[in-house]
């Protein structure tokens, strides 16, 4: 079936698939606006406020290409729905929670409704529409959930401040009131019928935990759990190179651009990761922020990247990706060096504002490029593929630096209750944080190289997630023997 855009169907899809996105989205950012709070609130330690994020990410990280098979399988439509409501029932129970445990276990829920629901957002917009109003069609998906992710800081911040944090998680539950009726309505069903085989689900499984353990080693400090994670990460690599059909194929690795291009990937998004985490409490432990504000002065980054990305993207078709995925992470590395300027007494025009637009910047050098360089360095039948790959690994290091910085900076667990303790240990992160976006760069420099022929453009060109590059769409097919098959998703 074959929709255009201008007719009240389209608009309906637009709606639902906009709406069903920005649950994912906005929920990774306003919840680092909300830690202080809900660590006063459930009396809980810096673990637990590391875990109210990692949660999250572990079972969305681990599942996300699972998700977009299940959708090719079953129905787009159907897995869509399935998450949005599996999304906002994780969503109540956050909101319910009465500690910290409970929450925990509900943002683990929630990363699985996100992996369900995340994927099939843009892929339903690349199988409904007709084939003149797709690239408007997804322009105008991106362009509304950059604007969703713009005013996300500002709604985080006064629900914070005002009815409470458990409102950050509660207002999803009537969002997916309306995205759901509306989808099953208005958005036809599309599967694709040359998905076959079986599910890498010892695959998904073996990821996830493998995460999961190295993490909680991370946090615990508990270096049993760490070799057990090891162990599990060995055994799911060996699945993977055993399986017929691998949820994460090693071959594609093959390609050394794609292999370069997510070791970047690895170094950006774990520095980003860190930094967000650590950012929204030292403005509000050590600065003296509110909610509020705290979100409001993180704005330039989220920002410049819905104003300039689109530009950027250009930019980099025409002087090749190794420029700007070298350049990109050197700016951001300045701007978290600036962010040591951010202490007490720290006013935000002279200290915070230029911090984040030099970091913003470097984002907006270098996401585009980057995305643009994934798809076009394996085929195009493996391009869906190659980018969930890439949007799991950003958050693979994301929730790893999560857990690893308070350790490598001595951050204790009542540390974020003293400025003075915070406030030192965020001065020790910010040059790690730089330090690992430096070796991002030098990696960039030395292995990715610039391709004699154009590199498959991404159809998504305004980004605005801070926590992974988007997901592509994709409607070529993998040849049989190639044992996989595209997973289009959308920016997560």
């Amino acid at each position: 079936m074959e929709i255009r855009l201008s007719s009240a169907q389209g608009r309906w899809i637009i709606l639902t698939t906009v709406l069903g996105s920005s649950m994912a989205l906005l929920d990774s950012t306003v919840v680092n606006v909300a830690l202080p709070h809900i660590g006063r609130s459930l009396n809980a330690d810096l673990a637990s406020l590391q875990w109210t994020v990692n949660a999250y990410l572990v079972t969305l990280a681990g599942l996300i290409l699972l998700g977009g098979s299940l959708g090719d399988r079953y129905g787009r439509r159907k897995i869509f729905v399935l998450g949005v409501v599996w999304f906002a029932l994780g969503s109540l129970l956050c909101g319910i929670a009465p500690n910290a445990a409970i929450l925990i276990t509900a943002r683990a829920v929630q990363g699985i409704g996100g992996a369900l629901l995340v994927p099939g957002s843009l892929a339903i917009i690349q199988a409904s529409f007709h084939p003149d109003d797709r690239a408007r069609a997804v322009g105008l998906w991106s362009g509304l959930g950059g604007v969703g992710a713009a005013i996300g800081p500002f709604v985080g911040g006064w629900l914070v401040d005002g009815p409470g944090w458990r409102w950050v998680f509660l207002l999803n539950v009537p969002l997916a009131a309306i995205c759901a009726p509306v989808a099953l309505r208005h958005v036809p069903e599309s599967r694709d019928p040359a998905a076959h085989g079986r599910f890498d689900a010892l695959g998904a499984v073996l990821g996830a935990v493998g995460l999961a353990l190295i993490t909680y080693a991370l946090i615990g400090k508990d270096i049993w759990f760490g070799l057990l994670g090891a162990a599990v990460a060995v055994a799911f690599v060996t699945v993977e190179r055993r399986r017929p059909e691998p949820m994460l194929p090693p071959s594609i690795f093959r390609s050394r651009q794609f292999t370069a291009v997510n070791l970047v990937t690895l170094c950006v998004y774990a520095a980003f990761g860190g930094f967000f985490f650590l950012a929204a409490l030292q403005l509000q432990v050590v600065v003296g922020y509110s909610a509020l504000g705290a979100g409001a002065a993180l704005l330039p980054t989220t920002v410049l990247m819905l104003l300039l990305s689109a530009r950027s993207g250009a930019l980099g078709e025409r002087t090749g990706p190794r420029l700007p995925l070298t350049v990109g992470p050197l700016l951001c590395a300045g701007g978290m060096l600036l962010m040591l300027r951010v202490g007490r007494g720290a006013s935000y025009l002279p200290d915070v504002l230029p911090a984040l637009l030099v970091m913003g910047m470097g984002m907006v050098t270098l996401v585009a490029p980057l995305t643009a360089t994934v798809l076009g360095s394996v085929d195009t039948a493996r391009a869906g593929l190659a980018s969930g790959i890439n949007n799991a690994a950003a958050r693979a290091a994301g929730l790893l630096a999560v857990a690893a910085l308070p350790l490598l900076t001595g951050l204790g667990p009542e540390a974020y209750r003293s400025a003075t303790q915070f406030g030192a240990s965020f001065d020790r992160a910010m040059p790690l944080c730089a330090g690992i976006l430096v070796a991002g760069a030098l990696i960039a420099f030395a292995t990715v190289r610039n391709p004699k022929a154009p590199v498959e453009q991404p159809e998504c060109k305004i980004h605005c997630g801070l926590t992974a590059p988007p997901l592509e769409p994709n409607t070529a097919r993998p040849s049989p023997d190639e044992g996989t098959t595209d997973r289009p998703a959308p920016n997560g």
